[in-house]
C-alpha cells in the first residue's frame, strides 16, 4: 500500500471500515498518510452540508463524540492553554500534574456536554413544532431513502418547494416541510429527510434522533429508490433496516422507484405492496403518485356522526375541504354532522363534540 501510494502521489488514505485508534495510528505510521476511516469521511461530508444551526450542532456533536476517544497531543488547538510565558500561572486552567493531553481532553468533554445541551433545547423546540404540526388534522408523509436517491427532486415535484437538489451525497440534512393537496381535496404535510447509507455510523444516528422523529411520527412514507442503481435491492436492504432500527418499520409505505427516465426496463423480484415507476426530475408519473396516497389515505378515513355548536363552523369547513360531508341537520344552534374523515379529523370532532354536551 504504501508503494502504490507514492507511485500515485497520494496524499490521503481512506478505508471503507471503522478503525480504532490504535489501528489509525498504526497506518498513519506505516503509510507516512494521513489516515481515515467510513465513518469519518461521512461526518466531514455532513459538515459540509449543514448550514442550519440545528444541522451544524448535530454534526459537531457526532464529530466530537467519534474524536473523543481519538484524541492524541496532535489536538492541542482545542486548548486555549498555551506552553508559552504568562499562561501557566491562571488559575483554574491546568490541574496538578495535569498533562496538555489531560487538559485538551477535558476541555473538548466540557465542549461536547455543551453542545449537547445547547441540541437538547433545539430538540425540544422542534419536538413543540411538531406537537403543534400533530394537532393540526393534516395526516403526515415523509419521503425515505438512500442518499442520492431523488427524495429532494421528488419534494420538490410533488410541493414546488424548492429545496437544494444535487447528484451528491446527504444534499439534505435538514428536514424541509410542505402542505401538498391530493386528488379529491384532502391536504397533507410532506417531510424531505436525511437520506440513508449502509452503515449508518451510530454517532449520527444518535445526534440526527431529532430529526429522523420525522419518520417515526408519519402516518406514511414514500420509500424513494434510484431505479437505476444497479444495486438497489441492497440500498432497498439497508433503509429497510435503519427503519427498523429507529423504530419506524411498521410505518405502511409506498415503493417509490424514481429516475425511471435512466432505467425503462421495469424491476422485479426487490419489492412488495404498493409500488411506482415514476421520474421526479421529468415530472412523470407524479400524478399517479399522488393518486396512489389520495387513495391510501381514503382507506383510511372513518365516519364520524355527532353534534357540533354551529359556531364551530371550522371543523365544519374542514371536514369539507379534507373529506367528505354526508349530511348536516341545523337546528337549535347546533349541527348534526355524519362525515367520512381523517382520524385526526375525527380527534378534533369528537372533542369539540364533548366539550358541547353532545354524543
Amino acid at each position: 500500500m504504501r508503494a502504490i501510494a507514492r507511485e500515485r502521489d497520494a496524499t490521503l488514505t481512506i478505508f471503507d471500515e471503522s478503525l480504532s485508534p490504535a489501528q489509525a495510528r498504526n497506518l498513519e505510521r506505516e503509510l507516512s498518510l494521513r489516515v481515515i476511516d467510513r465513518t469519518q469521511l461521512i461526518l466531514d461530508i455532513f459538515a459540509q452540508r449543514a448550514h442550519s444551526q440545528a444541522g451544524k450542532l448535530q454534526v459537531e456533536v457526532a464529530q466530537l463524540a467519534y474524536l473523543q476517544p481519538r484524541l492524541t497531543r496532535q489536538w492541542t488547538h482545542l486548548s486555549r492553554v498555551s506552553a508559552g510565558a504568562g499562561s501557566g500561572g491562571r488559575i483554574g486552567t491546568r490541574g496538578p500534574g495535569e498533562t496538555q493531553l489531560e487538559v485538551d481532553r477535558r476541555r473538548l468533554a466540557e465542549r461536547l456536554t455543551r453542545l449537547r445541551r445547547r441540541l437538547h433545547e433545539v430538540e425540544r423546540t422542534r419536538d413543540i413544532q411538531r406537537r403543534r404540526r400533530l394537532s393540526v388534522p393534516y395526516p403526515a408523509v415523509a419521503l425515505v431513502g438512500y442518499t442520492n436517491s431523488g427524495k429532494s427532486t421528488l419534494m420538490n415535484a410533488l410541493t414546488g418547494a424548492g429545496v437544494e437538489s444535487a447528484s451528491r451525497p446527504f444534499s439534505t440534512l435538514d428536514p424541509t416541510i410542505r402542505r401538498l393537496k391530493l386528488p379529491g381535496g384532502m391536504h397533507v404535510m410532506v417531510s424531505d429527510t436525511v437520506g440513508f447509507i449502509h452503515r449508518l455510523p451510530h454517532q449520527l444516528v444518535e445526534a440526527f434522533k431529532a430529526t429522523l422523529e420525522e419518520v417515526r411520527t408519519a402516518d406514511l412514507l414514500l420509500h424513494v429508490v434510484d431505479g437505476s442503481s444497479p444495486t438497489q435491492a441492497e440500498q432497498i436492504e439497508v433503509v429497510e433496516r435503519v427503519l427498523k432500527e429507529i423504530g419506524a418499520h411498521t410505518i405502511a409505505r409506498i415503493m417509490v422507484f424514481n429516475k425511471s427516465d435512466l432505467a425503462p426496463t421495469p424491476v422485479h423480484g426487490v419489492h412488495t405492496g404498493d409500488w411506482i415507476r415514476i421520474s421526479a426530475l421529468k415530472h412523470k408519473g407524479i400524478e399517479e403518485l399522488m393518486a396512489m396516497m389520495a387513495g391510501y389515505f381514503a382507506r383510511l378515513r372513518e365516519e364520524v356522526s355527532l353534534t357540533l355548536p354551529a359556531q364551530r363552523g371550522d371543523l365544519i369547513a374542514a371536514a369539507r375541504r379534507d373529506g367528505q360531508v354526508l349530511s348536516e341537520d341545523y337546528r337549535d344552534g347546533c349541527v348534526h354532522i355524519r362525515a367520512l374523515v381523517t382520524r385526526p379529523m375525527a380527534g378534533r370532532m369528537r372533542k369539540a363534540a364533548i366539550q358541547a354536551g353532545a354524543d
